[in-house]
């Protein structure tokens, strides 16, 4: 248990670090994408602003004094001539901006080479090293009335979270998905974990507790050996019930102690090549003979020939006298087919029986252990609902197959497949 509940740790660790590494590729995708499409969109609100300040118009007249700090044409002080131009250009450049899908905090500067002209936005950005400029050498009519290069340079500060923005729409449902798919499979091993414990510790209860009974009933047949000897012949049919009843109870605690080996890989099977026709003769025979006292009417037809097939044979013949005992306990006047013959490849065994029938819908639950399908007013059938369980198990292991097909009032078909060493 602890082995694969390591291993399951580790695939599921391994599991969230590969989706956080893939994540974080498609975060380095999508910065890049979009460090490429601000980029697209700079020089696209470039082209704009350049073509709109290269020739005169209101904007780049008031521009143009402001960098002359020429105050002729204006009313107002040139500080002020300088205070407008900044707010107006800054404007200006922000609508372009947005125009452009860019909605981003920046400031400016516009200035000539030699420095001799000089203008700064109305609100700077604070010294960073993460700020990252954009020069625009301007054209036309600002240039030419100054006779000098002119350069608009964009200052934009933290681009890398203004480009995780634009993510969200992607990051942020990921993350969530990932932090959902982190807790249902904690929570789902945290459940797998919890019942497996409970399993383990009720197969020990039950492990124990049926170790403890094989004491009593092995007494119990000592007793009724030495009592046998000495009986007397009116008593003798009350003591076969004892003894049958003895038997019946050491049967059903083997089989409860072998499901327990099996499940737990404490009991290999050791796989012999067998023919199992005369097993399966001697396991009819012996049956009949025995429902008889019982008045239980039961026919086998076995075709006659080598049943060649790898398997343990003991576990074989349990499986069969199961699903016997099923069709007899499961019926008011138990009437019982068995027939086996070879198809193909197969071992094909079927058990017919006229008992209550099961319906449809249950028939995939009556392999589970426990569990037991039985009509309300019959409820006083005795039983565990490990039989099928069993039977279900060692057929696995011998790599066969069950079918089960029921209805309700008109019995039981039980086909068995196992699979025969090619000659």
């Amino acid at each position: 248990m602890y082995r694969n509940r390591n291993l399951y740790i580790v695939l599921f660790a391994a599991a969230i670090i590969g989706l956080f590494i893939i994540q974080y590729q498609y975060l380095r995708i999508g910065l890049n994408l979009a460090r490429v499409q601000f980029g697209e969109n700079i020089a696209l609100s470039s082209e704009v602003i350049t073509e709109d300040l290269s020739t005169e118009n209101q904007l780049s007249f008031l521009v143009l004094q402001s960098l002359k700090k020429d105050d002729s044409f204006f009313k107002l002080s040139v500080d002020s001539i300088q205070e407008a131009s900044r707010h107006f250009l800054s404007d200006f450049i922000q609508s372009r901006l947005v125009a452009n899908g860019i909605e981003k905090e920046f400031d400016y500067s516009l200035f000539t080479k030699d420095s001799t002209y000089y203008l700064e936005s109305p609100v700077k950005l604070k010294p960073d090293p993460t700020i990252v400029r954009y020069p625009i050498e301007l054209k036309g009519y600002l240039p030419l009335a100054l006779n000098k290069q002119l350069i608009l340079e964009l200052h934009f500060k933290d681009l890398n979270r203004y480009f995780l923005s634009q993510l969200n729409g992607m990051v942020i449902p990921s993350l969530v998905f990932i932090v959902i798919i982190i807790l249902v499979i904690i929570w789902i091993m945290k459940s797998y974990l919890s019942q497996r414990s409970l399993i383990i510790s009720t197969n020990e209860f039950i492990n124990n507790f049926t170790h403890e009974l094989k004491t009593p009933v092995f007494s119990i047949s000592l007793a009724s050996g030495i009592l046998e000897k000495d009986i007397e012949a009116k008593h003798k049919p009350v003591f076969s019930i004892i003894k049958l009843q003895v038997e019946r109870l050491r049967r059903h605690i083997d089989k409860i102690l072998e499901l327990s080996m099996i499940e737990s890989k404490k009991q290999l099977f050791q796989m012999e090549q067998l023919d199992f026709r005369p097993l399966l003769v001697k396991v009819c025979e012996e049956y009949k003979a025995l429902v008889q006292l019982e008045e239980v009417e039961f026919n086998f037809t076995i075709e006659e020939a080598e049943f060649k097939l790898k398997g343990v044979g003991s576990h074989l013949e349990n499986a069969i006298l199961n699903l016997l005992d099923n069709s007899k306990k499961y019926s008011n006047n138990p009437e019982i087919r068995l027939s086996a013959q070879k198809e193909g490849k197969h071992l094909t065994i079927k058990i017919n029986d006229n008992g209550w029938g099961i319906n449809p819908k249950d028939v995939q639950r009556i392999f589970k252990k426990y569990v037991r399908v039985i009509p309300d007013n019959m409820q006083n059938v005795s039983g565990y609902g490990l039989g099928l369980s069993y039977v279900q198990e060692v057929l696995k292991r011998h790599k066969g197959k069950i079918e089960v097909n029921s209805e309700v009032g008109r019995g039981t078909d039980v086909i068995i497949k196992l699979p025969l060493i090619n000659e």
